[in-house]
């Protein structure tokens, strides 16, 4: 299995990279755990399509050697931490190579919300991008404890 969580931004508050690497740290090996940090498109020199027509275009691209695409979006179906780790579960048995995409500020094209097999949602709340990315190593994290009854995750 290999997880590649990739991310329009590459600037993140220093709380925010400590947060992931405690998580990242602790996951194993044999999740190939990645993150991938696209840098964000100037938004002074072009229209808001534009940039998220580039910024999409440069996440599927990242992508391009995976066999699942799950997106972030805020009309994403909304998974519980056990669904989490049950879907980690059958990346797990099936050897899956996952994407998982966090558009920029303006979001993702429809057309790259199309090639995605599934949208999740994180939150009903708005949260900057920094935190949603530190909530998805989180939650792979998580679900990890999960599938291993570590005592991380209480009901």
């Amino acid at each position: 299995m290999r997880i590649n969580l990739i991310t329009i931004g590459k600037k993140m508050p220093e709380w925010i990279n400590t947060g992931i690497n405690h998580y990242k740290k602790q996951l194993p090996s044999s999740y190939n755990f990645t993150l991938t940090a696209l840098e964000a498109q100037n938004r002074k020199a072009k229209n808001i399509d534009q940039i998220k027509s580039l910024e999409s275009k440069m996440l599927l691209e990242a992508a391009s050697g995976a066999s699942i695409l799950i997106a972030f979006d805020e009309t994403g179906r909304q998974q519980s931490s056990q669904t989490i780790a049950n879907t980690m579960k059958n990346w797990q048995l099936e050897g899956e190579n996952v994407a998982l995409l966090i558009g920029g500020a303006d979001g993702l094209t429809q057309e790259c919300k199309a090639k995605c097999h599934q949208l999740w949602g994180l939150s009903k709340l708005t949260m900057t991008h920094s935190m949603a990315r530190l909530l998805v190593v989180e939650q792979i994290y998580r679900g990890h404890s999960l599938l291993t009854n570590h005592p991380y995750h209480r009901e």
